[in-house]
């Protein structure tokens, strides 16, 4: 019994680790260096995968919770990077102009650093969430698997219409660049 249960138990982690290996990785830049992340991001005409995130105050916030308007996801690395930044302060100056539209802005940082940024910058029209502790970057597969940022998300922009449909998404070929802001603010209009 114990046997079967052991073999049973390798077997199964077996399949996880080829299942985790056998996925397209994607490969982008940072700073002229290739580095990988854990697959493309969702397809187009798709509905966009669930998810639950972290908000500032430590509550979880889901897709759902922004059903019935066009949502507009700011992935990156840190807050705590220059063209991380660029791209929150950039994305708060635009959300106050776009009706029916939110944008997340979404990263490993901790809830406590995000809130912490977003009161010494003065950002209020975006929402700030964590990924620390859910499986966003691997569903929608921005999670860096090599590199010393191994971890943390790649930079990327996703947008979603009311109906939950991706009907935009950039994955920004150098983490060290910064998205194609016209291009996503465009595909709320």
């Amino acid at each position: 019994m114990f046997s079967k249960l052991v073999c049973g138990t390798l077997l199964f982690f077996s399949a996880v680790g080829f299942a985790q290996k056998s996925k397209a990785t994607n490969t982008v830049l940072m700073g002229g260096k290739e580095v990988h992340t854990y697959a493309k991001l969702p397809a187009l005409n798709k509905p966009a995968p669930q998810f639950t995130l972290t908000d500032v105050n430590m509550n979880d916030q889901t897709l759902d919770s922004f059903k019935g308007r066009y949502v507009i996801l700011n992935i990156f690395p840190s807050v705590d990077t220059g063209v991380c930044s660029a791209s929150v302060h950039h994305f708060n100056e635009e959300a106050g102009n776009l009706p029916n539209t939110v944008v997340l802005c979404i990263s490993k940082d901790l809830p406590f650093a995000q809130k912490r940024f977003c009161g010494a910058e003065g950002i209020k029209n975006v929402v700030m969430l964590s990924d620390f502790r859910s499986d966003f970057g691997w569903n929608y597969g921005v999670e860096l698997v090599d590199s010393p940022m191994k971890g943390l998300l790649s930079r990327a922009v996703v947008v979603i219409d009311p109906s939950g449909k991706i009907i935009y998404e950039e994955q920004v070929p150098d983490i060290s660049q910064e998205p194609n802001y016209e291009a996503a603010i465009a595909a709320v209009k």
